[in-house]
């Protein structure tokens, strides 16, 4: 609406006022484009088919999930899986069946994510000194990349991705804040740019450059470290359940495999910044480095008893975090509320309302992945896969290694890792009990089955809830982090993984 010159206001049109509220202030093209998706999907069932309006619905969900910096992928994507329900493509019955299955995520980022939030004064406190005291970008990324390896094989790739973003979160709002002009922080905002002091604007964006290297580092190395133990993926336990091994078992099987990858990725970490290539060599500026040092050298020096014996709590129930999830000794989730518990109580966060904002982050993302899992709905009932799962298993020997990886790599990069890896191993555990290949045949088949969801699947943020989670994570906006900049960060490791495992599942497993 409008006001006229006399003072009245006059009322919007209903098509303008729809057009309007109609996914909020998302560019007009994005909102004809989703609802062209809305009533081409409908003609498509009728004169197609649902085999090929299951594709194409896959194709456009990943869409909303490219274009995650325009309008969070929730409300249109959304659009999509509850349109997928009403056209028949899949069934509630169905999507409660892939939540199900898909609980202990669930459960994980619902309360993980939560009792991350309350470390995260410890997490930066740690971070900061790190970052100040390693003034090699190539020495920081080779330590985000192993740190993040070595935490997501004992620990969860989410659960290490939250801890970076926290960490990086909180350093691109202690600079943001310094350099704004409006000092009464009561109008901050962190997502307003207006507010920058021009002399501080090259350097921000330097430092964006610089954060988006070390979350991509540390991202591709949970998927590094998350390929080598049992419990480092989801996908990995129940691959390891189905062949009945154990932590020791699981590790030396994907070793042949999974070392050579984690040292090529390593090694990739560190030439990408020796020769800052494509994105890839952004320095942290001096201005930053001081404002860092400033920063940590006030608030040791305002630091009183009460404040350090809350590092402390934070600190201890760190060490608690990680030989609970490194001994497997509840669900991850389970686990994470037990840190919620703890952090409050003996920090004193006692109010609902304190309490609440630990949730925010966790639970749209949470709500995404729900709606991801009713796109694997129509994957499951409408057999999207089953012509490459069985060109797969016509093949043989080396070859059909091989084939495993790649289209298990393919498909976990347009799917769900856990989805791919429970088709698979079913037909390939079908395959072994009907006597139709040999126990240390099955044992590779299944090595590079694992393989193959875990590491060609960096190559998009939709084949990773690790990069998904990162995508659509507060931070990624800040940073300029987007779904294709994400795919152009991960390039270089795609291929050198990618072509790593190929090689080490022809001639070492």
């Amino acid at each position: 609406m409008k006001q006229t010159g006399n003072g009245q206001v006059k009322q919007m049109g209903i098509g303008r006022a729809f057009s309007a509220n109609f996914l909020g202030h998302a560019p007009s093209w994005y909102k004809t484009t989703i609802l062209a998706f809305l009533v081409l999907n409908p003609i498509l069932m009728f004169t197609a088919g649902k085999y090929i309006t299951g594709w194409v619905l896959i194709v456009e969900f990943i869409f909303t999930l490219a274009m995650a910096l325009k309008c969070y992928p929730l409300p249109a994507g959304g659009l999509l899986a509850i349109e997928a329900v009403v056209i028949g493509l899949t069934n509630p019955h169905s999507i409660y069946h892939e939540v199900e299955l898909n609980l202990p995520v669930i459960l994980l980022l619902m309360f993980m994510v939560a009792g991350i939030y309350f470390m995260k004064e410890g997490l930066v406190y740690l971070f900061t000194k790190i970052l100040t005291k390693v003034r090699s970008k190539v020495a920081l990324a080779f330590l985000f990349s192993i740190m993040g390896a070595v935490l997501s094989a004992f620990l969860d790739a989410l659960t290490v991705t939250a801890v970076i973003i926290a960490v990086a979160y909180g350093f691109y709002n202690i600079f943001h804040k310094f350099a704004s002009s409006e000092k009464v922080f009561d109008t901050y905002d962190i997502n307003h740019d207006h507010i920058i002091d021009d002399i501080y604007q090259e350097d921000l964006n330097q430092f964006r450059g610089f954060l988006r290297n070390l979350m991509m580092h540390g991202a591709v190395g949970t998927a590094l470290g998350g390929a080598t133990t049992l419990v480092g993926e989801p996908q990995n336990l129940l691959i390891g359940s189905i062949m009945k091994w154990d932590f020791v078992d699981f590790f030396l099987n994907s070793a042949p495999v999974s070392i050579p990858v984690l040292i090529a990725g390593l090694l990739t970490a560190i030439t990408l910044e020796v020769t800052k290539f494509w994105g890839y060599g952004y320095q942290l500026p001096a201005s930053v480095r001081k404002v860092m040092e400033d920063d940590a050298k006030a608030k040791d020096a305002a630091m009183d008893t009460r404040g350090r014996i809350r590092l402390i709590a934070m600190a201890v129930c760190g060490i608690l975090l990680i030989f609970s999830l490194a001994l497997h000794l509840a669900e991850v989730g389970i686990i994470g509320l037990m840190i919620i518990i703890l952090l409050t109580a003996f920090n004193g966060v006692i109010e609902e309302g304190r309490i609440g904002h630990a949730f925010e982050e966790a639970m749209p993302f949470t709500a995404l992945l729900i709606v991801f899992f009713s796109i694997v709905a129509v994957i499951h009932d409408q057999h999207l896969f089953t012509p490459i799962i069985q060109w797969v298993l016509h093949l043989e020997g080396q070859d059909q290694l091989v084939a495993f990886f790649a289209a298990n790599g393919v498909l976990s990069a347009i799917s769900d890792n856990v989805f791919v890896a429970t088709v698979y191993m079913t037909e390939a555990q079908k395959a072994f009990e009907a006597g139709g290949i040999a126990l240390d045949h099955y044992n590779k088949m299944a090595v590079s089955i694992n393989m193959g969801t875990n590491i060609p699947s960096v190559a998009t943020p939709n084949g990773q809830a690790a990069f998904l989670f990162l995508l659509t994570s507060a931070l990624a906006p800040l940073i300029r982090l987007s779904y294709m900049e994400m795919v152009k960060l991960a390039l270089p490791y795609t291929v050198v993984m990618s072509v790593t495992g190929v090689l080490a599942t022809m001639y070492l497993l």
